[in-house]
């Protein structure tokens, strides 16, 4: 039993291990079956854009670990998305009265995307040019 379960473990590793090294490969099949599935482009963007925030986590961290050489870049993202969630938070608070709990990690999500997805064609800049330069 333990070997099956070691088993599952590390198959769903290596099958997240190779969705996250291509994570814009995944951003536009996703877009595609969400769009003939649904018929809805913006629906389909969305999904997209959701699963591929998920990729984009893992890439971005193991591309700054790969780069510098620590495992700070996640637990820096981590820091982003609690820092972000508190301020946005705040933010509702002060504007409505009441939080809305669902459409800050929707929003946060979604403004990860963004950012996730510019940092991430950054660090791969700099580890061309660092691989470059190396040679």
């Amino acid at each position: 039993m333990d070997k099956l379960f070691s088993f599952f473990i590390s198959f769903f590793i290596h099958i997240y291990a190779f969705t996250a090294t291509v994570p814009f490969l995944w951003f536009f099949l996703l877009w595609i079956g969400g769009y003939v599935w649904h018929r809805d482009g913006k629906r389909a963007t969305k999904l997209a854009m959701d699963v591929t925030t998920l990729l984009l986590i893992g890439s971005v961290s193991m591309i700054f670990k790969q780069l510098f050489g620590t495992n700070f870049g996640f637990f820096f993202i981590l820091l982003l998305f609690l820092v972000g969630y508190g301020l946005l938070g705040n933010f509702q608070y002060r504007l409505k009265g009441q939080i809305n709990h669902k459409r800050i990690i929707r929003l946060l999500w979604r403004v990860a995307f963004l950012t996730l997805s510019a940092v991430y064609v950054l660090l791969l800049i700099i580890g061309l040019i660092k691989s470059i330069v190396s040679v």
